[in-house]
């Protein structure tokens, strides 16, 4: 019966998203409420979602749906309809993601800002995280790269072109079954078991200018004759935090990722969700150049109270839920 969490991290979460409201309205972005359960699904080959299935009349439509892994499709769907800058602050779910790190039902943070780029949302996303630190009298140092720069600065290799034995050679020690592995498979795990563990702990690391082929929903461009997704991801410690693009404002593009996506899960023999025809329909419709990022609280919270365990941070983790 006793929570995984202490009484004083529930007070704390309490006021960490006091302080994130706060902020948001400093700035005059409004927060707003969207679906957890949608007709759509995530099509991303590496994210497993939950879904159900309705008992009403079938009027209402689809009885297949799907448990948001996040708010993203239809805040946009609000951008395109003219809402403006938005945030929403709430659960999300993602299937078979249970252990020291992760909790399959979790607290996401995203917002949009129209006119922005990743750059401009990168500082903010700073600027956020600097203020929970305050709330535990602490403040971190930041830097901010490249992609391209943090591997050569770190593995003495080049992301972009090294050979995919140079990528599974700077492994080391590191043993894991190259079946079925890619290209992408072998820079990630590089990310998360060389250069992420290396991040001090006081440090909040931001990286820029991904490989096009880890573009997500982020717009593509050339950077020094090379193909980039404009999109950044955020490190305090060891822990990533925040994940942003310069969103991709083009149905058909996104309609033939969705449509890649689903053939690397068809041959993975996933489940296929279906795609987002809203979405597509909105990216079309005039959709506004912005930008968007989505931040993990309990991450931020365990970056906040020294600990590795999410269950630390939260009310009754999964094995208790």
């Amino acid at each position: 019966m006793q929570p995984s969490a202490s009484f004083d991290t529930l007070r704390l979460r309490a006021r960490l998203n006091a302080t994130l409201r706060a902020f948001f309205a400093g700035r005059g972005v409004p927060e707003v409420e969207t679906p957890m359960l949608s007709q759509a699904g995530n099509t991303d080959p590496n994210v497993a979602s939950f879904r159900t299935e309705f008992g009403g009349h079938v009027s209402a439509g689809p009885r297949t749906r799907w448990l948001r892994t996040s708010p993203e499709f239809p805040l946009k769907r609000l951008l395109a309809a003219g809402f403006g800058d938005c945030y929403e602050l709430g659960r999300v779910f993602r299937d078979g993601e249970a252990g020291g790190r992760h909790n399959p039902e979790f607290t996401m943070l995203e917002w949009y800002r129209v006119g922005w780029d990743q750059f401009q949302l990168a500082d903010e996303t700073v600027a956020l995280v600097q203020d929970a630190l305050e709330i535990v009298a602490r403040r971190a140092e930041v830097v901010q790269t490249t992609y391209r720069a943090l591997y050569l600065d770190t593995l003495g290799l080049d992301p972009m072109t090294a050979a995919d034995a140079e990528l599974q050679a700077a492994l080391g020690n590191v043993q894991i079954d190259p079946e079925g592995l890619t290209r992408d498979d072998w820079l990630d795990l590089l990310m998360t078991h060389r250069i992420q563990p290396a991040n001090p702990e006081d440090r909040i690391l931001v990286v820029h200018d991904y490989p096009a082929s880890q573009c997500m929903l982020a717009r593509v461009a050339e950077r020094d004759g090379v193909q980039v997704a404009e999109r950044f991801e955020l490190y305090l410690g060891a822990l990533e935090l925040a994940n942003g693009y310069h969103e991709l404002a083009d149905g058909a593009e996104q309609r033939a990722r969705f449509e890649r996506d689903h053939a690397v899960r068809g041959s993975r023999d996933a489940a296929l969700p279906a795609i987002d025809e809203a979405l597509l329909d909105a990216l079309d419709v005039g959709f506004p150049d912005c930008a968007g990022v989505a931040l993990g609280v309990d991450r931020l919270m365990m970056a906040m109270l020294w600990t590795g365990r999410i269950a630390d941070v939260i009310a009754f983790d999964f094995a208790r839920a």
